[in-house]
């Protein structure tokens, strides 16, 4: 008999009244028939027959009624069942509050922890546990978390492994490590793997990989979810390479990644920008026994390429792939808007309309990106209104950073003021006020740019950003006292200017340049090959662009200082460590120079190599001589 049965004895075990001896459906048949049972229709089913038998009231059936519509998917049925049900104990509650919570229905599942605690019922340790995981997500979950925990300790339930778990849980999710690791060192010497993943993922979250480090590296035996927890820390915080090696050492030490784990590791190519690490992986899931190629892998999968520069790659994926989403949808068209092919994003979300797929928050990001990178303004303008007005889709402040993009860039200046001055709503960040920056410093707007600098400053906002595009606002006009007063106080305030740095991947090993760097082995062949380019390119009748250098040099340094600029260095290196014909792909942390983007577009052509090159915002594929982005960047 199973524990349900025990605490809930059926009170019609035999034949009802007018049933016919022998082939009735009794409460105990009818009990046995729900173990199990995970499909509504067969569940409506059994229900139907129950209520024909006169059997549906008995708490057995009644019980298992309620948890086989739970299992199903139609909680609404589950809840309407517990609404009707007389006294329910608590027992019932609880496997209510787990269905919910374990759905991510948080709101609903303590909902009905205050509707059984309002009649008098207590929990029980499994009602604590199932109700934990729908606290601690920051805000007033944390403090019903921490009034569960009192509750705990007043009913002697805190010491209980699957409580004391729940709680480290919840303080993890939450990210109050202190609370968490006080949980945890009360569970030594031998804390359940589930209380450890806990732990791992709360330092992770914090950004305290080192801790988080140490613990996984002590434990004896690790699941893959342990693993998935550390690899996700790094990934989250900007390690990709470590997540890589992570991942590696985990399919070295015989643990089968799951989907999770896939998913993680992609996120860290894509960080990377390294194709090679990529098709490696996607080769693991064509003979994965476990990973399926389903929407959720599909989409980092696509995710990767396109951040990698392979978007026929992502395409090919996309087009693989049966079950597409909307989730789906959206990388294919941020892969399209990133890679500069705007129209094709466009014409993606009138295929995605077309077959009933309703957009979301992520899919205008994706169209915004789009108009903003080829200069569509009318249309940026029409999504942007099509939001509220057609979807129902309140605009983020990601969409409104969009537009301010979109309108800067565009040279409408004035406009993208005053859209950021009409916020209500949502308080514009600093990245938009940059963005408006740069747009000043693009079309020359000194005054503007100025008013925006002087605010950022008095409201504590500034960062090298700031001071760095105020700084080329005026030296694009040479006033050079301005531009050191700039300088002055860029430097009072600490703030340290972010260097440029382009990265190349050759043979699976990812290199690194920065601006003059003399450290690679083979520094004299690339600085050779780099004076014959810029000469190749002179010939060709480029003239370097010695106004982007914001220094008061003269014109021989200047030139100097152009020609050394890190993305020029990896192409360099790319050229004399590649066969001919091979494409070749720079990522570069910062945007691109104007001049750097011309000898590139040049390169393409005398080297007869298409260059696929990634800067902060986009990819520019320089083929023959021209570059994707048409020079609007």
């Amino acid at each position: 008999m199973s524990a349900a049965a025990a605490v809930l004895p059926s009170t019609a075990s035999t034949a009802q009244p007018g049933g016919h001896h022998g082939g009735a459906l009794t409460a105990d048949r009818a009990a046995a028939l729900l173990v199990g049972c995970a499909s509504a229709r067969r569940a409506a089913e059994l229900h139907a027959a129950a209520v024909r038998a006169g059997v549906d009231r008995d708490r057995a059936v009644d019980f298992r009624l309620q948890r086989a519509y739970a299992a199903s998917g139609r909680l609404d049925l589950a809840v309407a069942l517990l609404r009707g049900t007389p006294d329910p104990t608590a027992i019932f509650y609880t496997s209510a509050i787990h269905a919910h919570s374990s759905r991510g229905l948080h709101l609903a599942a303590l909902a009905l922890l205050s509707d059984m605690l309002s009649r008098g019922l207590l929990p029980t340790a499994h009602t604590l546990s199932a109700s934990l995981p729908a606290c601690g997500g920051g805000g007033g979950g944390l403090a019903l978390g921490r009034a569960l925990h009192g509750y705990a300790f007043k009913l002697s339930l805190a010491a209980d492994s699957y409580v004391a778990t729940a709680l480290l849980g919840m303080y993890a999710r939450a990210g109050d490590s202190a609370a968490a690791r006080a949980l945890f060192d009360e569970m030594q010497p031998d804390p359940h793997v589930v209380s450890v993943t806990a732990m791992l993922t709360c330092y992770a979250k914090m950004g305290a990989l080192d801790d988080a480090r140490t613990l996984f590296d002590a434990l004896p035996h690790k699941d893959f979810i342990c693993w998935n927890a550390m690899i996700d820390g790094y990934t989250q915080h900007g390690r990709p390479n470590e997540a890589l090696r992570l991942f590696r050492r985990m399919l070295r030490s015989g643990v089968e990644p799951d989907e999770v784990s896939v998913v993680l590791a992609l996120s860290a190519v894509a960080q990377l920008g390294t194709t090679e690490s990529g098709k490696w992986l996607h080769s693991y899931v064509k003979n994965s026994h476990r990973v399926r190629l389903n929407a959720r892998v599909g989409t980092a999968l696509i995710d990767m390429y396109y951040k990698c520069g392979s978007l026929e790659d992502a395409v090919l994926v996309f087009d693989g792939l049966t079950d597409r989403d909307i989730v789906v949808w959206n990388a294919m068209i941020n892969g399209y808007a990133m890679h500069g092919h705007s129209r094709k994003a466009l014409e993606m979300f009138a295929q995605l309309r077309a077959q009933g797929l309703w957009p979301t928050d992520i899919t205008f990001i994706g169209l915004l990106n789009a108009c903003s990178h080829s200069g569509l303004v009318d249309e940026g303008r029409r999504f942007f209104n099509s939001m509220e007005q057609e979807y129902g889709i309140e605009p983020k402040i990601e969409h409104y950073g969009c537009m301010v993009d979109l309108l800067g860039r565009a040279g409408l200046v004035e406009e993208a003021f005053d859209l950021v001055q009409s916020m209500k709503k949502i308080k514009p960040d600093t990245v938009m006020w940059l963005s408006l920056l740069a747009a000043c410093r693009l079309h020359k707007n000194m005054v503007l740019g100025q008013q925006i600098a002087d605010y950022l400053v008095a409201k504590g906002l500034a960062n090298s950003g700031m001071y760095i595009l105020l700084s080329n606002i005026y030296a694009a006009v040479g006033n050079w006292q301005e531009v050191g007063r700039v300088r002055s106080m860029m430097k009072a305030s600490g703030i340290q200017k972010e260097p440029g740095c382009s990265a190349i991947e050759i043979e699976r090993k990812v290199f690194e340049f920065v601006a003059g760097d003399m450290s690679h082995p083979r520094t004299n062949e690339i600085y050779a090959k780099l004076e014959e380019m810029n000469g190749l390119v002179k010939e060709h009748g480029h003239v370097p662009q010695t106004e982007l250098v914001l220094h008061d040099l003269d014109e021989a340094t200047k030139e100097k200082a152009l020609a050394v600029h890190s993305e020029k260095l990896a192409v360099a290196f790319g050229l004399i460590s590649t066969p001919p014909g091979t494409t070749i792909k720079i990522v570069k942390n910062l945007r691109a120079c104007s001049d750097c983007h011309a000898v590139l577009k040049l390169i393409s052509k005398i080297a007869g190599r298409k260059i696929v090159f990634r800067d902060r915002n986009r990819f520019h594929h320089f083929v023959d001589g021209s570059c994707t982005c048409g020079d609007y960047w």
